[in-house]
């Protein structure tokens, strides 16, 4: 199957486990320990049901929305992710350029393998930095100027890394903690010949922290110990504020109280987000937290949610609870595998013609129609 014949995400993640190695395909697509939050965030969309109005004239009907109070032409964000230069050559350059083409934000991961000007050079549109929190701060720092230089609009904290997820599969191919390939790895690695003549010849690096590091300093040790700061907390976050005159999101909230305290902290916007269930195994799910966080903040910030999302169903049904729109993960990072900037391009347009079927079916003409009645939940 090529990445055109794709009719749902699910294809494209066949396409993609295919085309990539068994160690980059279990990056992908694993979580932590258990993997109990990676499955329960499919899981928890499939306990919300609509209750679809009838009779409605929906012959025409808009999928744009306001996100951050400015337009997007989806209501999705083309989230943040790592390692994307494993799964094609220059893989966060083409998600981006995909994002821009379909007039939806772009957020570029920290650990991106793409430097932050070329991205904005290459990729003009929405751009967010997703930044962790580094022990040497002044790493951090430097990436926040480079990024406000380069025009980016947004700045995504990550506040859920104090330390990394036990992320077992990854361990067992070799990946993590410091890459130490096994045979079986290595044999896998030369079955997959078309990805050793792309993606193997251009390794990949953290080119942005890299730079920051300076001359004589190797990455892959900064990366491998004592990486992320796990003081991060409340005052650090006002520090931020101060040093981000743009749009600030906070990204890993679950909890209402914590949401409040980001409001009261000066954020924008709140992405609720247990890490695409990388991190803590058997965290609650972005939509499961949006009801009480939604009512919570009451209109004061924006919301996102992440994890799980697959079908464009589950971006209506995260409208309907309190969202303005949802971060998209493994979705366009399956389509980047399958067929690099198109085949995102595929993944957005799957979800986008879902979207458009489920707001017609449900008696909705427009995003703001889709509202917290058309939900019931299933036991």
């Amino acid at each position: 199957m090529n990445y055109r014949d794709a009719i749902n995400i699910e294809d494209l993640r066949r396409i993609a486990r295919r085309r990539l190695p068994r160690f980059v395909f279990t990056y992908v697509d694993s979580g932590a320990e258990d993997e109990i939050t990676l499955r329960g965030n499919r899981e928890a969309f499939a306990k919300l049901q609509f209750r679809p109005r009838t009779l409605v004239d929906v012959s025409t009907r808009d999928l744009s929305t306001q996100i951050l109070g400015r337009h997007s032409a989806l209501p999705i964000v083309v989230g943040p992710t790592g390692l994307n230069g494993l799964s094609w050559r220059d893989g966060d350059m083409e998600l981006a350029r995909a994002a821009s083409r379909a007039g939806v934000p772009f957020a570029m991961s920290t650990v991106s393998m793409s430097l932050v000007e070329d991205i904005a050079r290459e990729a003009p549109g929405r751009l967010w930095l997703q930044a962790y929190v580094f022990s040497e701060r002044r790493i951090t720092d430097a990436l926040l100027r480079r990024a406000l230089d380069a025009g980016f609009e947004g700045l995504m904290l990550t506040s859920d890394f104090p330390v990394a997820g036990k992320r077992e599969s990854d361990w067992r191919t070799g990946l993590l903690p410091k890459q130490q390939f096994t045979l079986a790895t290595k044999l896998d690695m030369l079955m997959h010949p078309r990805w050793l003549a792309t993606v193997a010849t251009h390794r990949p690096r953290f080119v942005n922290v890299e730079r920051e590091l300076g001359p004589g300093h190797d990455v892959n040790n900064f990366v491998g110990h004592g990486m992320f700061d796990p003081s991060f907390r409340w005052d650090d976050l006002k520090r931020f504020r101060d040093l981000w005159p743009r749009k600030l999101m906070l990204k890993g909230l679950l909890r209402a109280d914590d949401a409040q305290r980001a409001v009261a902290a000066g954020v924008d916007g709140l992405v609720l987000s247990n890490h695409g269930g990388r991190q803590l195994d058997g965290a609650i799910s972005g939509i499961e937290a949006l009801p009480e966080v939604a009512r919570a903040v009451g209109g004061s910030v924006s919301i996102l949610i992440d994890g799980g999302v697959r079908r464009g169903s589950d971006i209506a049904k995260a409208i309907a609870q309190g969202a303005e729109g949802v971060l998209l993960g493994r979705a366009p990072v399956y389509g980047l595998a399958a067929g690099g900037a198109a085949g995102v391009t595929r993944a957005i347009e799957i979800l986008a013609d879902e979207f458009d079927r489920t707001l017609a079916l449900t008696g909705c003409r427009n995003v703001a129609e889709l509202t917290a009645d058309l939900i019931a939940t299933r036991a």
